[in-house]
């Protein structure tokens, strides 16, 4: 497979008395970018490398306790915040940006950020043939009279005749998941086993399941297919995982011959074959006999989803660089700006509640003390009358 690998850096303040990456050195692997870091004077690393964006409790991080130079950081294609970019002349581009910090704990203005990329000229496609050896050898004069299809996923935002591939959108936004194979009369295809993932190994969820039917409609519907059976589209909102922005959506791709009616179950009665289900327990032998299908291609695709918060404003890479790891310290408090606004609001309304209160009190203090010194006083002690006092 050819490859070709493009480098480009952000460089920060750099000081000589750490190990500083310098160079970086790309190899474009079939599954993965593997990244050779090299520092100034050749001196050992000691600190951390990994993709922006996953600094915290990730399974990318890579620590380095003086590793001699260079170093190497396997970068996979199909998580830790990679993605793939279709290119105009057919080819695919993975590319990521990775931070390079010369310290286990602390954020210093010694980091570097570098951006990464590798483009391949073919595309990386899992083939698997689901025959039997006899199905196999019947289907094979097929594959020689004509070659196999090339088969893409992506995923538009909003209406998939404007071609806005979508990148980065928020949780909402309207999405429309589009598979096709290219444009030919022998073979069709037949959407199944489709799955979102987290791209760090922690979390996935079934989309699809294997005869072709949603298993939650609320997060994704059933494809609808073109009249040629080469093009199946469905329409979603964006989701995440809590933890991570980065998504990945896989799905498997069965060709089927349209000759011979190969493709008759395309797309597939899910009502009616929920119901079998439920009647007999199982599917008919037919339902799952085997009817020639060629191979079936696993395709995938990714994007960024992100809160609606977190795109008011994107900071520059040098920012997010510095930004990454924070210490944590016990006595460390963090609020962001809306919390402490609404903290500020909230004590504003209870000290102007305290003040009324204050006034109410001394005002009823004030009416009470007029009504005692105002009345009549009936004096009860003992009474002498020096008008009729005498001595003796």
């Amino acid at each position: 497979m050819r490859s070709q690998f493009f480098i480009s850096n952000c460089t920060l303040l750099i000081s000589a008395t750490v190990a500083v990456a310098s160079t970086v050195r790309i190899e474009c692997a079939s599954e993965s970018i593997i990244v050779h870091i090299s520092t100034e004077g050749n001196t050992d690393f000691h600190g951390l490398v990994y993709p922006r964006g996953l600094s915290k409790n990730s399974s990318c991080l890579q620590e380095y306790k003086s590793q001699p130079a260079p170093i190497t950081y396997r970068l996979p294609l199909r998580s830790c915040n990679t993605m793939p970019t279709e290119l105009d002349d057919g080819g695919i581009e993975y590319f990521n940006t990775i931070v390079v910090q010369p310290h286990l704990k602390l954020v210093t203005n010694q980091g570097r950020g570098f951006h990464v990329r590798c483009r391949y000229q073919t595309r990386d496609k899992v083939v698997t043939n689901d025959q039997t050896r006899v199905a196999m050898l019947q289907s094979l004069p097929l594959q020689a009279m004509a070659p196999m299809p090339g088969c893409t996923m992506k995923i538009f935002s909003g209406d998939p005749t404007r071609h806005h591939v979508a990148e980065n959108v928020k949780i909402g936004d309207p999405l429309t998941l589009v598979i096709s194979i290219d444009k030919q009369e022998m073979f069709g295809l037949k959407i199944s086993d489709c799955m979102v993932r987290d791209g760090l190994g922690w979390g996935e969820q079934r989309l699809i399941n294997d005869e072709g039917c949603p298993i939650d409609g609320e997060i994704m519907g059933q494809f609808t297919y073109s009249e040629d059976k080469t093009e199946a589209k469905v329409n979603f909102q964006a989701h995440k995982f809590p933890y991570t922005a980065s998504v990945y959506y896989q799905c498997n791709v069965r060709l089927c011959t349209k000759h011979g009616g190969g493709c008759s179950d395309t797309p597939p009665s899910c009502n009616e074959i929920s119901r079998r289900k439920r009647a007999t327990g199982r599917l008919d032998d037919k339902d799952v006999a085997l009817d020639g299908t060629p191979a079936t291609i696993e395709v995938y695709s990714g994007l960024y989803v992100n809160e609606a918060s977190d795109l008011g404003g994107k900071s520059e890479l040098t920012d997010d660089v510095f930004r990454e790891r924070t210490i944590d310290e016990a006595d460390s408090i963090c609020i962001s700006q809306r919390s402490f606004a609404i903290g500020i609001a909230i004590a504003g309304l209870i000290l102007m509640i305290a003040v009324v209160a204050a006034i109410l009190v001394l005002l009823a203090k004030r009416r009470h003390k007029n009504i005692s010194t105002t009345g009549s006083s009936i004096y009860s002690g003992p009474y002498t009358n020096t008008a009729y006092s005498h001595s003796s």
